[in-house]
């Protein structure tokens, strides 16, 4: 059975309910849980100030994400993590690898019909 559970979220509705379900599939199994969140990396500009502004704003949207999903990890092992990376989909698979996860619960883009076919949903 599954033993580590990777969940990433952007703290968007529909990540929400792939939070709770992978909580609730950790509870019942007695898996241990890691959460997710990718920031984009700093962009390279003239403008210091700018890279500042933004990297706080990231990095505090991070922390309210992150924070949110402590309410409902209670009672499971969680860690909760966060990454700069400019392919959240490459910092998904390499934090799951890295952390040693057997699973990754997460939500769908909510496609429907052909566009699920061809763009995976």
């Amino acid at each position: 059975m599954y033993t580590h559970i990777l969940i990433p979220t952007d703290g968007t509705e529909l990540a929400g309910k792939a939070v709770q379900h992978g909580v609730a599939l950790a509870k019942r199994i007695g898996a241990k849980v890691t959460v997710l969140t990718v920031l984009p990396p700093h962009m390279i500009t003239t403008d210091s100030e700018l890279i500042e502004i933004r990297g706080a704003r990231w990095e505090e949207d991070a922390e309210k994400i992150l924070g949110a999903v402590a309410i409902q990890t209670a009672g499971v092992a969680c860690e909760k993590t966060k990454v700069e990376h400019e392919h959240p989909y490459q910092a998904i698979i390499d934090t799951a690898g890295s952390k040693g996860c057997d699973l990754i619960v997460m939500a769908s883009h909510g496609r429907h019909g052909i566009s699920a076919i061809i763009l995976g949903s």
